[in-house]
C-alpha cells in the first residue's frame, strides 16, 4: 500500500504519480512545484485534521479488506460486496486507485473510510470516481479521503472531478456543494435502476452529478438562507411544510432530515419525497439553474448558471470525472 498523505508525512511524494510534464494543465516549472506542494499540505492537513493516514491499496488483503467495508457501509452480506474485490483488483491493474483511510486504535489500524477511482479513454485523461465511504461522522475522513483523491487527479492533469449523489441525503449535499464547493451539473431520473442494499432499498436511484473544480474549489460561501424567507412558497412537502420557494433568480428545495430514517419506517412516505424533489428539480435544470449550496436546515438553493460556471459535459484532457459515487453518513460539513 502506498501512502499518498498522512497524519505524519506531508510531502505525498511515495505515490505511484507517472512523471507529467503539467500539473493541472497549466502550471510548469517553479509554478508547478509550488501548486504541488500546496495540494500536498492541503491533503496532509485534511488527514492530520481527521486523525487518520490515506493511502493507496494495492495488495490483495487490503483490498479485500476496502471491500469489505464498502458492504458493511451499505448493509449487504460481505460475501456479496457492492463492490467485490476483484473488481477493485482489476481497477487498480488497470491504472486507477484504491484509497484507503486508516485510523489507529489499541489493536492496531482500522480502516475510516475508502474511496475508489478510474482512467476514462487515454485521450481524454479523464479520472472516474464511482465510490467514497467513510463511517465516523463529524471527524472529516470523508473530506480527508477527497482531498487524496483530489491530489491524485491533479498530478495526472484533471482540473475538475465529477460524482453523482442522492440528492435526498441532505448532510451529503452540504458536504458535497458547501464543504468542497461543488456545483450540481445534472439530475438523473432513477440512474441505477431498483437498488436492493441495506440503505436503498425500495426507493427510487435519482441522483445529482456534481462537478468539483479541483484547482481553485474552495469551501462555497453562498448563503442557502438569504432572501428564503422573503420568498414565495409555491409547491408543499409530503410532510406538508414548504417544499419550493422562489423568487426572479433563485429556487429553494427542501428535503427531509434523514431520508435514510424515512425510508425505513414509511417506504412510501419516502418514495413521495423523491417524487416531489424530482419534478421540483427536473423543472428548474430545464429552467437554466443548478443547485450550488445547502443550509444546515435541509434548504438546496438552486441558482442560474452563469457563463464563467464550468462546463457540464466532460472536456478532453482536463476532467476528473466521478462515476456514480456513492457516499456515507460521514460526508457532511
Amino acid at each position: 500500500m502506498t501512502p499518498v498523505t498522512s497524519s505524519a508525512a506531508g510531502s505525498g511524494a511515495a505515490d505511484d504519480t507517472p512523471n507529467v510534464g503539467t500539473l493541472a494543465g497549466d502550471v510548469v516549472g517553479g509554478a508547478a512545484d509550488a501548486s504541488r506542494i500546496a495540494w500536498e499540505c492541503l491533503a496532509d492537513a485534511a488527514a492530520r485534521t481527521a486523525g487518520v493516514t490515506v493511502r493507496t491499496v494495492h495488495d490483495v488483503a487490503g483490498i479485500r479488506a476496502v471491500a469489505d467495508f464498502f458492504a458493511d457501509v451499505w448493509r449487504t452480506p460481505r460475501a456479496t460486496p457492492p463492490y467485490p474485490s476483484e473488481v477493485l483488483r482489476s481497477l487498480v491493474h488497470a491504472g486507477g486507485a484504491v484509497h484507503a483511510a486508516y485510523s489507529a486504535g489499541p489493536s492496531g489500524e482500522r480502516l475510516a473510510g475508502a474511496a475508489v477511482a478510474v482512467f476514462g479513454p487515454p485521450a481524454e485523461r479523464d479520472v472516474y470516481s464511482f465510490v467514497a465511504a467513510a463511517t465516523e461522522s463529524g471527524r472529516g475522513v470523508g473530506f480527508a479521503v477527497k482531498q487524496a483523491q483530489r491530489l491524485w487527479a491533479l498530478k495526472r492533469g484533471a482540473t475538475t472531478m465529477r460524482w453523482t449523489f442522492d440528492p435526498l441525503v441532505s448532510r451529503n449535499a452540504r458536504f458535497n456543494l458547501v464543504k468542497l464547493g461543488a456545483v450540481g451539473s445534472e439530475y438523473l431520473v432513477d440512474f441505477y435502476g431498483p437498488m436492493s442494499d441495506g440503505v436503498n432499498d425500495g426507493d427510487e436511484s435519482d441522483r445529482l452529478t456534481v462537478v468539483w473544480d479541483l484547482v481553485t474549489g474552495t469551501t462555497r460561501k453562498d448563503s442557502p438562507a438569504e432572501g428564503r424567507f422573503a420568498a414565495d412558497v409555491f409547491r408543499r412537502a409530503p410532510d406538508g411544510g414548504p417544499l419550493a420557494l422562489g423568487d426572479a433568480d433563485r429556487l429553494w428545495c427542501r428535503v427531509p432530515e434523514d431520508i435514510v430514517a424515512v425510508r425505513a419506517a414509511d417506504p412510501a412516505l419516502a418514495l413521495d419525497w423523491r417524487h416531489a424533489v424530482r419534478e421540483v428539480f427536473t423543472e428548474a435544470y430545464a429552467e437554466g439553474l443548478r443547485a450550488t449550496a445547502m443550509s444546515r436546515d435541509g434548504w438546496y438553493l438552486l441558482t442560474r448558471r452563469r457563463s464563467t460556471d464550468l462546463p457540464t459535459q466532460t472536456s478532453a484532457g482536463a476532467t476528473v470525472g466521478t462515476f456514480s459515487e456513492k457516499t456515507s453518513s460521514e460526508e457532511q460539513a
